[in-house]
């Protein structure tokens, strides 16, 4: 029965794999950068502490999917911040329309002993340029109460 049974498993399978065929070799997807709604930053930083900054950013529709952030440093304690997202565009994938807000964590280890300055990516304006909502830092002072 084994001697019948594999070569017969084996002929199912490989006609499986040749009749598979991938024509569309493009992509089913892009990058775009979402808008961010607002940043819940704490009041202040202590040197060499980890901080979770909760990022509320706007998705579009049910075809869009937060991928991560792209943070670029803009000066020693100077942060650009933007919430980047990946679009589904296959052809065949229904989206629904209703735009979200959602939350996601940025992680943020504070090195420097100077106050930060985050831009956070909220869209555009009406003449193409590039709007930010932005929150300064202060570091604790060593030995102030850190409630």
């Amino acid at each position: 029965m084994k001697k019948v049974l594999m070569p017969f498993m084996l002929i199912v399978a490989c006609s499986w794999f040749i009749s598979c065929e991938v024509d569309d070799d493009s992509p089913n997807f892009y990058f775009t950068a979402l808008n961010t709604i607002e940043a819940d930053v704490p009041e202040f930083f202590e040197f060499g502490k980890t901080y979770d900054i909760e990022v509320t950013y706007q998705r579009p529709n049910g075809c869009t999917f937060f991928e991560g952030f792209d943070v670029v440093q803009t000066s020693v304690t100077g942060r650009d911040v933007v919430v980047i997202g990946s679009v589904l565009t296959d052809e065949n994938r229904a989206c629904t329309q209703a735009i979200e807000e959602v939350v996601a964590t940025l992680k943020f280890n504070v090195i420097y002993t100077e106050e930060y300055t985050f831009r956070f990516y909220a869209g555009d304006d009406a003449d193409g340029n590039a709007t930010y909502l932005e929150y300064t830092v202060p570091i604790a002072e060593e030995g102030a109460p850190t409630n």
